[in-house]
C-alpha cells in the first residue's frame, strides 16, 4: 500500500499527521510511505528523519503524481478540490476535513469514488479512545489556553507571601468540563489558581471536583453524557439563557476565564454576550476555545475569531484559532498515534480491506463509492 503524507503548512498549521516513528511502523506493516518535503518542519520532524525511517522525500514538483498515485493519503488539514480531485478511484483519505463545512471538498471526492475517513467522526466509544483526534488535540488546547491566560493577565495566578504583603491568588473559571475543560482546570490549579468550572453534564461534577475545582450547578436540566456520546447537546433557548444568568456573576468575578463549550456540527452556543464583558473589570482575560470563524463569534459574543484584543473597558479577549497547533510536536505525536490506531483497523499486511459496517469505520465514513454516507454531511451538501 503506497501512503502519502503531503505538506499542509498553510494558515498557520504547524502540526503533522505522521511522525517518522509512526511511518516506520507502517513501512515495517508492508506498507511504502512517501512524504512531501517540509511536511514535519513545523514540529520539528526533519526530512533526514522520515528518510532515516524509511520513507521516501518528493519534491514539490512531484507532489501531485503522489495525490494520483496514493492508495492512501493522510492529512491534518482538509486537501483542496484540485488535490483531491487528483486522488485515484478506489483511494482512501484519512484525517480532519471538517467535512460539514467543506461541501465543495466532499462532493470532489465523491465523484472521484475515493473513501474519505473524516477522524472528527470517529465514534467516542471505548474501543475507539485510541484514535479520537478531538479529545488528543483538545487536550493541548485546554492546556495551552492557561499559559495565555496567564501570559496575557496583569495578575500571577498562585498565591505568594512576600516582605511586601500577600498576594491573592488568581481567580479562574472554566466553561465546559469536556477533554479541553478538565485540561485547563488541572493546569490552572498546577500554576496555583483559585478554579471554578461549570457543565450541563451531571457526570463531569466529580471529576472536576478531584481536580480541586469548585463546580458550579446551573439551574438547566442535566445531561448525561453517555447518552450524548460524550458531546454536550443542544439546549432550548429558555435554558440557555438561564445558564447564561447564572454563569455572568462569574465570568464577571473572575481574573480569567476560559471557555470550551461545543456542540458537535453546530456553532458554538453563545454563553457570555457582549453586555456582560461591559460588566467585567480591566484586565480580566477570555480565552475563548470554542472560537469559530464561521459563526464569526465564540462562546462569547465578542470574540473575534483569530485575533485577541483588549476592549474598551480593558477585557483582553483572545480568540486565537487551532491552539494544538502551538505546541506541534506533541499534538502531531497524539495525532499520529491516533493516525496509526485508526489505520491499523483497516490496513492488512499492505493491503486495504475496508469493513464499513463495523462501528468505527462506518461513523468515520463520510464518502465510498461515488456516495455520501454520512447522513450529516449529505444534508448539509443538499
Amino acid at each position: 500500500m503506497k501512503i502519502w503524507l503531503p505538506r499542509q503548512n498553510e494558515h498557520g498549521e504547524t502540526r503533522v499527521a505522521l511522525l517518522p516513528s509512526v511511518a516506520k511502523k507502517l513501512i515495517g506493516m508492508s506498507n511504502e510511505v512517501t512524504v512531501q518535503t517540509g511536511a514535519g518542519v513545523g514540529a520539528h520532524q526533519l526530512d533526514e528523519a522520515f528518510a532515516e525511517a524509511g520513507a521516501t522525500i518528493v519534491q514539490d514538483d512531484g507532489a501531485m503524481e503522489q495525490w494520483s498515485g496514493a492508495d492512501l493519503v493522510v492529512v491534518i488539514q482538509p486537501p483542496t478540490v484540485e488535490q483531491a480531485g487528483a486522488m485515484r478511484e478506489g483511494a482512501v483519505l484519512v484525517g480532519m476535513f471538517a467535512p460539514l463545512k467543506q461541501v465543495e471538498l466532499v462532493r470532489a471526492l465523491a465523484s472521484r469514488k475515493v473513501t474519505a475517513f473524516a477522524m472528527e467522526f470517529i465514534p467516542r466509544t471505548t474501543r475507539a479512545q485510541s484514535m479520537d483526534v478531538l479529545s488528543s488535540q483538545a487536550n493541548m488546547a485546554g492546556y495551552k489556553a492557561v499559559l495565555l491566560a496567564a501570559a496575557q493577565s496583569p495578575r500571577m495566578f498562585p498565591m505568594m507571601i512576600t516582605a511586601a504583603g500577600t498576594i491573592s491568588p488568581a481567580k479562574v473559571f472554566v466553561i465546559g468540563a469536556g477533554v479541553a475543560g478538565l485540561q485547563a482546570i488541572a493546569t490552572a490549579r498546577r500554576r496555583g489558581a483559585v478554579v471554578a468550572a461549570c457543565d450541563v453534564r451531571a457526570v463531569v461534577e466529580e471529576q472536576v471536583k478531584s481536580l480541586g475545582a469548585r463546580f458550579v450547578k446551573l439551574p438547566v436540566a442535566t445531561q448525561d453524557a453517555a447518552a450524548t456520546g460524550g458531546y454536550a447537546k443542544e439546549q432550548t433557548e429558555e435554558d440557555r439563557k438561564k445558564q447564561a444568568e447564572l454563569m455572568a456573576k462569574h465570568v464577571i468575578g473572575a481574573d480569567c476565564t476560559i471557555t470550551t463549550a461545543a456542540i458537535f456540527g453546530k456553532a458554538p452556543p453563545l454563553l457570555i454576550p457582549s453586555d456582560v464583558v461591559n460588566q467585567m473589570k480591566s484586565g480580566s482575560v477570555i480565552i475563548d476555545l470554542a472560537a469559530d470563524t464561521d459563526a464569526g463569534r465564540g462562546n462569547c459574543e465578542a470574540t473575534h475569531p483569530g485575533n485577541c484584543y483588549t476592549t474598551d473597558n480593558g477585557v483582553i479577549l483572545d480568540g486565537t484559532l487551532n491552539l494544538a497547533a502551538t505546541v506541534p510536536v506533541d499534538a502531531s505525536q497524539a495525532y499520529a498515534n491516533n493516525m496509526l490506531s485508526f489505520i491499523s483497523e483497516f490496513a492488512k499486511e499492505g493491503k486495504i480491506e475496508l469493513n464499513l459496517e463495523e462501528e468505527i469505520q462506518k461513523g468515520a465514513c463520510i464518502t465510498h463509492g461515488g456516495e455520501i454516507r454520512n447522513e450529516m454531511v449529505r444534508k448539509a451538501c443538499e
